[in-house]
């Protein structure tokens, strides 16, 4: 178990590597999960389709703020997801020169076959951490995201 630093710069250091590396940890252990159960899907890719899920038919640039990438990426990740029959772009109806982004019937159908991997692992990466633990951890990760707005 890691002990903070009495120095502030010290456990900041600390603090951001165990951060990142939590997090690349996470994505990597994610990644196998999809592609062990066969789906030929990224964690990139699964994170604007679950959005999608939550509200169908957003603007590109809509996707890559609500899912913290760029958009050159997001653009990247789209063409991929239309190339496999996931998602598809229509025309906005405010603006032509605008994209909206909608699943299609098998990017729907995808979701459902998903959902149990992420949710099994995210049960694996979660075990043994009580309700409150989680609450504290949920907490503080959101206290050092406000404070970097």
């Amino acid at each position: 178990m890691l002990t903070l630093v009495q120095n502030p710069h010290k456990r900041s250091a600390v603090s951001g590597f165990v951060i990142e590396r939590t997090a690349k940890r996470m994505k990597q252990v994610c990644q196998q999960s999809l592609t062990q159960a066969g789906f030929d899907l990224t964690v990139d890719q699964w994170v604007l389709l679950q959005e999608l899920h939550k509200l169908d038919g957003q603007g590109q640039n809509d996707l890559a703020r609500k899912t913290f990438k760029d958009a050159p990426t997001v653009t990247r990740i789209i063409d991929l997801l239309c190339k496999k029959g996931l998602t598809e772009r229509l025309v906005a109806p405010e603006d032509r020169r605008k994209f909206n982004i909608f699943l299609t019937p098998a990017g729907r159908s995808i979701i459902k076959e998903v959902l149990p991997v992420i949710q099994e692992f995210r049960h694996q990466a979660y075990q043994n951490l009580s309700d409150a633990q989680m609450d504290v951890l949920t907490e503080i990760l959101d206290q050092i995201f406000e404070n970097l707005l």
